[in-house]
């Protein structure tokens, strides 16, 4: 994963509607931007649906939640409105990002071998600067975990 204090790369991506969003367009608030294999899939799910209970926790603390997956703005735009998101999902259907942000790894399934998206989440701060990298969360805590570290970092 990136290092902590380093600058997080800036990209732009459609959103579910197709719409470009660019990491530079939230200068000056925090970001937190989380990174899951796959719409629709067990795990995957029940972490945007935990984002999405917290989300207004989130934007009580001034903090954005973006979400980026490989899937398609079509499968973004039904996961979203199947599950009631009211936060980013972004596609990045040719994995850019997700290598930029060093979370395209191998990974072992039943033996098998492949590459895919390992679920990980960055807290990003006013500036663009990593201040949290979290490799291989777990989808049920994840949200909660991100709160927590939020609420007890001290504000610059």
């Amino acid at each position: 994963m990136l290092e902590v204090g380093t600058k997080a790369p800036d990209f732009t991506l459609p959103d579910k509607d197709g719409n470009p969003v660019s990491l530079s367009d939230f200068l000056g608030k925090k970001v937190v931007l989380y990174f899951y294999p796959r719409d629709n899939t067990p795990g995957c799910t029940r972490q945007a649906c935990a984002f999405g209970a917290a989300y207004g926790q989130f934007q009580a603390l001034g903090v954005e939640v973006i979400g980026v997956s490989k899937d398609s703005v079509a499968s973004h735009q039904k996961f979203a409105a199947k599950h009631d998101l009211p936060f980013l999902l972004l596609a990045d259907p040719e994995t850019q990002v997700i290598q930029a942000y060093d979370v395209w790894k191998e990974k072992k399934l039943y033996g098998k071998v492949s590459m895919g998206t390992v679920r990980s989440t960055y807290v990003i701060d006013e500036q663009g600067i990593i201040t949290a990298a979290l490799p291989k969360v777990k989808p049920d805590t994840n949200a909660q975990e991100i709160l927590a570290l939020l609420k007890g970092a001290p504000n610059p």
